[in-house]
C-alpha cells in the first residue's frame, strides 16, 4: 500500500498579549535588561512599547531577534510625547534585545501584541494540501504567506466566523497551492484557536 506524504501541522497560542513579557517595568537608557527572549506559546508576535511618562516623543526603542523562519529582523518603535502603548508590526519568533535612544521620562514595558505568525515550512517549497481551522470567539482572517509576513506574499486567505469552537475544513484540488519560499500562516489573536495545515 502506498504511503501518503501529506504533512500535518497543528497550530495552536491562545495566550493573551503580555504588556511586559519582554521589559519589565524600567528606565533603560541603552540596552533594557531582558525578562524573556521568546513569548508564550511559541509563535511569532508583534511587539509593543508601552510608556508611562510625558514627553518622550520621537523616542524610539530598536527591537533586534529573528522573524517567524528564525532569520535576523530589527524593528524600530516610535514613542509619542503621551503614556500609551505603540505596536510594532513586524513579527518575532525571538527577540534578543530592546534599545532606547534616550531614557525615557519614567517606566516603560515591552511585550507581546495580538498579531501571530507560525511558520509551515520555512525557506523550502511545499505545497499546501488543505486546511482546518477552528474559529475563535471573534471574526477575522487567516492568511497563507509564500514566505514571510514581513517579505512574503499572501496566496489565499480563510476567514473564520466568530463562533467560538466552529470549524472550518477545506481540501484543495489538484496539487494543491504551491509555497516556493516557504509558507507561514499570519491571523489575530481571539480569530482562531486551532489550525492544522496539511502539506506536501
Amino acid at each position: 500500500m502506498a504511503q501518503s506524504d501529506v504533512i500535518p501541522l497543528t497550530i495552536s497560542d491562545e495566550n493573551a498579549s503580555d504588556d511586559d513579557r519582554l521589559v519589565t517595568a524600567a528606565r533603560p537608557n541603552t540596552s533594557a535588561t531582558m525578562a524573556n527572549t521568546t513569548f508564550a506559546g511559541g509563535a511569532a508576535r508583534n511587539v509593543i512599547v508601552t510608556t508611562t511618562g510625558t514627553g518622550d516623543n520621537e523616542k524610539t526603542n530598536t527591537i533586534v531577534g529573528t522573524d517567524v523562519f528564525g532569520n535576523a529582523q530589527t524593528e524600530v518603535i516610535t514613542s509619542t510625547g503621551s503614556a500609551e502603548a505603540v505596536a510594532g508590526t513586524k513579527l518575532f519568533l525571538t527577540v534578543t534585545s530592546v534599545t532606547s535612544s534616550a531614557q525615557f521620562a519614567a517606566n516603560i514595558k515591552v511585550g507581546s501584541g495580538t498579531l501571530c505568525a507560525q511558520a509551515v515550512q520555512g525557506d523550502l517549497r511545499i505545497r499546501l494540501k488543505g486546511l482546518s481551522v477552528v474559529s475563535g470567539g471573534t471574526a477575522g482572517d487567516v492568511e497563507f504567506i509564500n514566505g514571510t509576513p514581513e517579505s512574503g506574499t499572501t496566496l489565499f486567505k480563510a476567514r473564520t466566523i466568530g463562533t467560538a469552537n466552529t470549524t472550518i475544513d477545506r481540501t484543495i484540488p489538484a496539487e494543491g497551492v504551491l509555497f516556493n519560499s516557504g509558507a507561514s500562516v499570519k491571523y489575530t489573536l481571539d480569530t482562531v484557536d486551532n489550525i492544522t495545515v496539511f502539506y506536501a
